[in-house]
């Protein structure tokens, strides 16, 4: 499938402010407009962009109930009632409960916290949750990460004298849970300044409303920003505004001084000593994390990141890590299966989207099937199983299409559903499976433009080899990391590249290019780059023929000499 490359570009006002800032800070007029992309038009916007400062973090008293959740929870540790922590089974949700539970533990012992079981209870809030507080004489629940619609079973908590403070951040519908707090940045009448926090993120701003009115310093909350640094990469949040200063400081502490727990998942992943960045996170870190809950508990998952002790640390980690490797083959033959499945079936050539069913399918792997289908054929994805009597599953999209109001004009077919624009979750009745798969193409179908149905990669900004070999410019590029949705790495594109005559064909079978390059710029550099899996432009690059490239630019070590490099992402030959 050939990407269609997107340049992006500045309108007149964009224009001025780019060469206004690019005055003002002193720096090239590509950078500059790298920054008037991200929304940066001025001198002091660029200061918070580049030199993040927990000064600038939200005042918590401004989310909708925060008071009400504070006095609740402050009500609760002056009467040493047993409060439980409940969170979901991803990374976010884990995170979340190992953070606030790290907490309040300082302040209280009568502390407890539940994960759910993804096979018997499912997603979200559950009646065995709920009966198991009961049964251990919990008067108050912390619900991290979901909860935002569960209105009939907060209501059968308040029955049974258990109350509830709701932090998610999750669509809520029109009526929420009549829970004595429900913190939601997206509900309808919340006024929070930022809107796009995790759901990790709703249970630390909690924990900083909670110091706040107690005169804790915020001090006390910083070791636990390698816990929220997690949340954030891993739930695939904008990392901008607040999540950009949460994760900033979250990494700082992740590198410098993690947890125990952490510290024994760093080793695991090979890591130790190593700067360990956002996508360190995303592709290490965060999938072992989430293999405790896809294979059996989440428990464990928090159980490794409150642990005390080393030995502890270790012997998790080392179970998460094989739960991740078990997970790994069985991703695999999911992925082989549901593949060879879409392409003996000839409908799904004409369709917009993709659903399939397969009721003994594992339920903790549909999401990651579902990315890689949504990946590999380039539409909606909906991936599902049979699981205590009905039909879950997660959905995944592309790219501009909303793939939550595509499963939400199918409501009535669904006995639960919830998630965001690009990734949802839902069940329903096997016999409503068919039916569902008839609605979700037809909304698709309807609504999804002919453009978005190819693969696309947007390019910042065009560049001359010239422009890229002053130190200057990859030093003050760092700078605009950590990288991630809506702040994503800089991708570049250089036209009519030639062979500098070194470049040559790597790899076992040699798939890879190692590429040695020049262009027609006044720059007499060599530049390298390494092209994986596009070894076919060999052939054009040793017969002379110019290619344009666009890449992303890395820094690589190699017997202690630090040099640039560009990842290529994809080749065009020259017109």
């Amino acid at each position: 499938m050939t990407n269609r490359w997107i340049i992006n570009s500045l309108n007149d006002d964009q224009k001025k402010h780019q060469d206004e800032i690019a005055k003002e800070l002193k720096i090239d007029p590509v950078l500059a407009k790298l920054l008037v992309q991200r929304g940066i038009t001025t001198f002091e916007e660029a200061k918070q962009f580049f030199r993040p400062t927990l000064n600038a973090l939200h005042d918590p008293f401004l989310m909708t109930d925060m008071q009400k959740a504070v006095d609740r929870l402050n009500t609760a540790i002056g009467k040493n009632e047993k409060i439980m922590v409940y969170g979901d089974y991803d990374v976010d949700g884990t995170t979340a409960v190992a953070l606030v539970y790290k907490f309040l533990l300082q302040y209280t012992s009568n502390l407890i916290f539940y994960i759910p079981n993804r096979y018997t209870e499912g997603y979200g809030i559950s009646y065995a949750g709920i009966d198991f507080a009961v049964s251990n004489n919990v008067k108050l629940v912390i619900a991290l990460d979901c909860g935002i619609k569960a209105i009939e079973k907060v209501a059968y908590a308040k029955e049974r004298g258990v109350d509830f403070i709701i932090c998610d951040h999750h669509n809520p519908d029109i009526q929420i849970p009549d829970a004595v707090a429900v913190l939601d940045p997206k509900r309808s009448d919340c006024h929070y300044p930022y809107p796009h926090l995790s759901g990790c993120g709703v249970g630390f701003k909690l924990m900083q409303a909670f110091a706040k009115s107690n005169d804790i310093p915020f001090f006390n909350l910083m070791p636990l920003l390698d816990l929220l640094a997690l949340s954030i990469a891993s739930d695939i949040v904008p990392i901008t505004g607040e999540n950009r200063i949460l994760i900033y400081y979250g990494l700082k502490q992740l590198n410098n001084d993690p947890s125990i727990g952490l510290k024994s998942i760093i080793e695991v992943c090979d890591l130790t000593g190593k700067e360990i960045t956002v996508s360190d996170i995303v592709f290490k870190i965060g999938p072992r994390i989430n293999a405790s809950g896809r294979m059996t508990s989440g428990k464990e998952a928090v159980e490794l990141l409150i642990a005390k002790d080393i030995e502890t640390a270790r012997k998790k980690s080392h179970a998460i890590n094989e739960y991740n490797n078990e997970r790994k083959d069985l991703d695999k033959n999911m992925t082989d299966e549901a593949m060879s499945f879409i392409e003996a079936n000839q409908d799904f050539k004409s369709r917009k989207s993709i659903v399939v069913f397969q009721p003994d399918w594992h339920k903790g792997i549909v999401g990651i099937v579902a990315s890689r289908l949504a990946e590999e054929y380039y539409k909606p994805t909906v991936v599902l199983t049979l699981s205590n009597g009905m039909a879950t599953g997660s959905a995944r999209s592309i790219p501009g299409f909303d793939l939550y109001k595509a499963i939400e004009s199918c409501q009535d077919l669904l006995e639960n559903f919830g998630g965001h624009l690009y990734a949802a979750g839902l069940s329903m009745r096997e016999e409503n499976v068919e039916e569902f798969i008839l609605r979700f193409e037809d909304y698709v179908a309807n609504n999804i433009q002919p453009e978005q149905l190819s693969p696309q990669i947007e390019i910042d900004a065009e560049l001359s080899f010239a422009e890229l070999t002053p130190r200057k410019f990859y030093n003050i590029l760092k700078q605009f990391a950590p990288f991630g949705p809506n702040n994503m790495k800089p991708v570049f594109v250089s036209r009519k590249v030639r062979d500098f005559g070194t470049s040559k064909l790597v790899g076992k079978g040699h798939e890879h290019l190692k590429m040695d390059l020049i262009d027609n710029s006044d720059c007499n550099t060599v530049i390298n780059g390494i092209a994986f899996k596009m070894g076919g432009f060999n052939t054009f690059l040793k017969t002379g023929q110019p290619l344009d490239i666009c890449y992303t630019i890395e820094e690589n070590t190699f017997n202690g000499n630090t040099s640039l490099q560009l990842m290529i992402r994809d080749i065009h030959v020259s017109e």
